[in-house]
């Protein structure tokens, strides 16, 4: 299970707004528990790095992986995953998502249809490379 407080969902959406129509994409920090739900507390917005068309791709630059990992240190966070965008398309994960995926991760992807038509889901890699959705809490963190 991956909880995203309601402050972060908003964070997340508003970028995902922000960059329509193309592909946002960020980092996601927090903690995860003994039981292994994940407890996202922080987001960190990157440029997408993608040359040419950013609707239908991100890329992350090496640099913003290096600021992230430096970030989760400097505030005793572990680096949970990352997040993007599919505009005009489902919160569901691309074959070029699978692909460039890491084991440990949460990849939350944010389908933005229309400014109305917003849905936000987190998916994880299994032992044979294939997604698998997370449940996904909104919970106000105190």
């Amino acid at each position: 299970m991956i909880i995203i407080d309601s402050r972060i969902r908003q964070l997340l959406i508003e970028d995902a707004l922000n960059t329509f129509p193309d592909e946002c994409c960020g980092f996601l920090f927090g903690r995860e528990e003994h039981d292994g739900t994940r407890v996202v507390l922080d987001i960190f917005v990157v440029d997408n790095a993608k040359a040419g068309d950013k609707t239908r791709r991100f890329e992350i630059s090496p640099q913003d992986y290096m600021t992230a990992e430096l970030h989760a240190v400097e505030n005793d966070w572990t680096l949970l995953g990352i997040y993007h965008s599919h505009p005009k398309h489902p919160a569901i994960p691309s074959e070029t998502d699978r692909l460039a995926a890491q084991p440990y991760f949460s990849y939350v992807i944010i389908s933005v249809m229309d400014a109305d038509t917003i849905e936000l889901r987190s998916w994880l890699l299994n032992d044979e490379r294939q997604f698998e959705e997370e449940t996904t809490s909104n919970y106000q963190y105190q």
